[in-house]
């Protein structure tokens, strides 16, 4: 349906053509705003070493070069090609991991009856309350007991434990509004549990398994916090990691390359909310909305 036909008896077609113009130029402005620097950092990276501060004003270089993308790809000792892989592949099994251990979980939280179902539940979402920062000192020395430092075992590994209390009160929500019917004649056709949740809940659920593997996957991707705590080989680096690199102590760099890499560095979340927004959106409102 048009705004016109939302609009009140008493506006005439023109005025709400108007508010909806004027609604439309807001809206265009504040989005402008948001992506300024996104835009900015662009065109920088485009743009000669001595003209990224300049005293130009405007987004568009009065000189392209894309120098600082090559300087940027092989400005340390390790390309930056080694970081994306290893971002990607920490990124992938760490999506992988929370996706079975929470749907799992969920699963046994929604369809299943145990001994302290409640205490667990409750206690699992009290984790969501706390600081991963509590845990860290703990969870370094495990690590560091068992000589998995300087390893991608600690990030990824956990993932596969139900370690993200996020995900698994997601996708128990989104369960708890699947009909129990659904189970309960899977049960007459002597399913057992682990098959009603391979053959019947997961096919069902695939938005709200998009949705955890979208949010999982940018998370990872984006994580700096972590692999700066166990990693400290630069053959192991993430994006972030060497991102980081880029910059030394004194808080020099070279802009125009550390731009380029970031700009890089955003296509990977860009193409899969690109690609999955559709899945990421009918995910977060059917959660939502199921009771």
């Amino acid at each position: 349906m048009t705004d016109a036909a939302h609009a009140s008896p008493d506006m005439t077609p023109e005025r709400s053509i108007l508010r909806s113009t004027l609604m439309h130029v807001v809206l265009i402005a504040l989005s402008f705003v948001m992506l300024y620097p996104l835009l900015w950092m662009l065109s920088g990276s485009l743009r000669p070493a001595n003209d990224i501060f300049g005293d130009q004003v405007s987004l568009i270089p009065s000189q392209v070069s894309v120098d600082a993308y090559g300087k940027g790809w092989f400005g340390l000792q390790v390309s930056f090609g080694t970081f994306f892989l290893n971002s990607l592949v920490i990124a992938v099994l760490a999506t992988i991991g929370n996706v079975m251990a929470a749907s799992v979980t969920a699963f046994a939280f929604t369809r299943l009856e145990f001994f302290g179902k409640r205490f667990w539940f409750a206690l699992m979402l009290g984790t969501l309350m706390l600081p991963y920062h509590v845990t860290l000192i703990p969870q370094y020395v495990l690590f560091q007991h068992i000589h998995w430092v300087n390893t991608w075992l600690p990030l990824v590994v956990p993932k596969f434990f139900a370690v993200d209390a996020f995900f698994i009160f997601l996708m128990v929500q989104f369960f708890r509004g699947l009909p129990r019917e659904l189970d309960e004649a899977a049960q007459m056709d002597g399913c057992s549990a682990w098959r009603i949740y391979w053959k019947i809940i997961l096919p069902l659920s695939v938005p709200v398994l998009a949705t955890a593997a979208i949010f999982s996957f940018i998370w990872t991707w984006e994580d700096f916090f972590g692999p700066l705590i166990y990693l400290n080989d630069i053959n192991t680096y993430t994006v972030q990691l060497g991102l980081r690199s880029m910059v030394d102590a004194s808080g020099a760099s070279d802009w125009g390359a550390l731009f380029a890499m970031s700009i890089l560095s955003l296509i990977p979340i860009f193409l899969i909310f690109l690609f999955f927004q559709r899945l990421l959106i009918e995910g977060i409102a059917t959660t939502g909305m199921k009771r």
